[in-house]
């Protein structure tokens, strides 16, 4: 499985990381880090991480989506937009963290759909595409190949919700006992919602 990660300047380190720590622990992942023009992109807190540039023509797997204070000036950004939306499009799966969903929703791929996001900026997130069905209690949601997570840390708990929904639930339960994390399994109910 083709694990394709999209980041951008200040995304959030948490979204991806965790996330990653997770998904690497799956059976035969192969995990791409991707940017618009590739190269150097560096997290909110200053990590910096070696990109390729997307090459739509020959791009498939899974989309994976960060959030970060960096969605704010994404969500007006037509060729990013743009890009998400074909990726999203020819993903099996579609991943997002945090204000990673606000992207997904300015694509329209998200319409009639239930989703969530971070708790502390869903009044903006919600602002970007009202057609979305906000889950606001919600740590994760899955609808059909879409899978989107609250705020940084829940975008753990949604990785092990993927584990388990492609490879079981034991799977994903030895990947959290590995790392040692408590995960939290029920999504409808996120702790740290307002």
């Amino acid at each position: 499985m083709i694990i394709n990660i999209i980041l951008f300047e200040d995304f959030e380190t948490l979204d991806v990381f965790g996330p990653v720590e997770i998904l690497g622990h799956g059976k035969d992942v192969e995990l791409n880090f991707l940017s618009l023009e590739g190269g150097l992109i560096k997290s909110r807190q200053g990590t910096e991480i070696v990109t390729k540039a997307v090459d739509i023509s020959t791009y498939s797997g899974v989309f994976f989506l960060p959030g970060g204070q960096g969605t704010r000036s994404l969500v007006d950004n037509t060729e990013f937009i743009e890009l998400i939306k074909e990726m999203a499009d020819r993903s099996e799966y579609c991943l997002t963290v945090c204000t990673g969903s606000a992207l997904l929703a300015k694509t329209g791929r998200l319409n009639g759909k239930r989703a969530t996001s971070n708790k502390r900026a869903f009044d903006w997130v919600v602002t970007v595409n009202p057609e979305v069905d906000w889950a606001g209690r919600a740590r994760w949601v899955v609808d059909g190949k879409y899978y989107t997570s609250s705020g940084v840390s829940a975008g753990m708990d949604m990785s092990l919700g993927f584990i388990q929904d492609v490879f079981g639930i034991e799977a994903a339960r030895e990947i959290a006992d590995r790392i040692e994390y408590t995960w939290h399994e029920d999504k409808e109910e996120d702790p740290f919602a307002i």
